[in-house]
């Protein structure tokens, strides 16, 4: 979350950019009633609830039930941001999975998406996300500012998934991101900033804001042949219809 003093500048900001609807996204059980609370201070926002995979080893394993139980509120429109990350090394891989499990679990038990962080665990992620599958029966997920390399990506759509691009795709040495967006299926892709992370060129190395989602949309558009506006209103439409409660 922004600042409570700031809130008001980057939604301004944001709307000025031609941003309508913004996700904040939980990373701890523990900050979820603030971030239900600001989403329902703002029509415009919404939240998802969960334990990002790096404070995994901060706070004991959350229940599926816990988890769910959290994501009644109607403001809440997602799971997460859940997955592995094994770059970092701040969350002990069997917590990591073992939390990734539970949040599966309370995806398919609200019907509510997954939001998906993956960080050099692809394969990992891969097999976790197919054998919960299996198991268990299907689940919506979202592959969240995607990084990863063709094969997650091609996991997560056979399984009905959509993917997310971040201002990683504006970088100069992200070719071959590039190519995967351009090819992921048209109903399928989604665009976001991942704030306060990864902002697109050309403010990259700067703190990044909703706003500046507008330069990630313009090269993702480009990649596709598409003008902006069109790729607004199949994003949009995208964003709808993965998470039902924002439609």
């Amino acid at each position: 979350m922004f600042p409570a003093g700031e809130r008001d500048g980057v939604l301004a900001r944001a709307a000025a950019a031609g941003v309508g609807e913004m996700v904040t996204i939980g990373t701890r059980l523990g900050q979820s009633r603030a971030l239900i609370d600001l989403a329902k201070a703002r029509p415009n926002v919404w939240c998802t609830v969960g334990l990002h995979p790096n404070n995994a080893g901060d706070e004991e394993t959350p229940t599926a039930e816990a988890i769910a139980s959290l994501a009644s509120d109607k403001k809440v429109i997602g799971i997460g941001e859940s997955g592995l990350d094994y770059f970092h090394k701040r969350g002990p891989r069997a917590k990591q999975q073992a939390s990734f499990r539970e949040h599966i679990q309370a995806a398919r038990m609200t019907g509510l998406p997954l939001v998906i962080h993956a960080r050099a665990a692809d394969e990992d992620i891969a097999a976790i996300l197919q054998e919960e599958w299996d198991a268990g029966g299907p689940y919506q997920m979202l592959l969240h500012c995607f990084s990863s390399g063709r094969a997650l990506a091609e996991t997560a759509l056979r399984l009905g998934g959509f993917v997310s691009f971040s201002g990683i795709l504006t970088f100069p040495k992200s070719d071959e991101l590039r190519e995967i967006a351009r090819d992921v299926p048209a109903d399928r892709i989604l665009v976001e900033t991942d704030a306060p992370f990864l902002a697109p060129v050309p403010h990259r190395g700067k703190r990044n804001e909703p706003a500046y989602v507008a330069h990630t949309a313009r090269q993702l558009a480009e990649v596709r042949g598409l003008e902006l506006a069109a790729l607004a209103d199949l994003t949009t439409a995208n964003f709808r219809r993965l998470f039902a409660r924002a439609a």
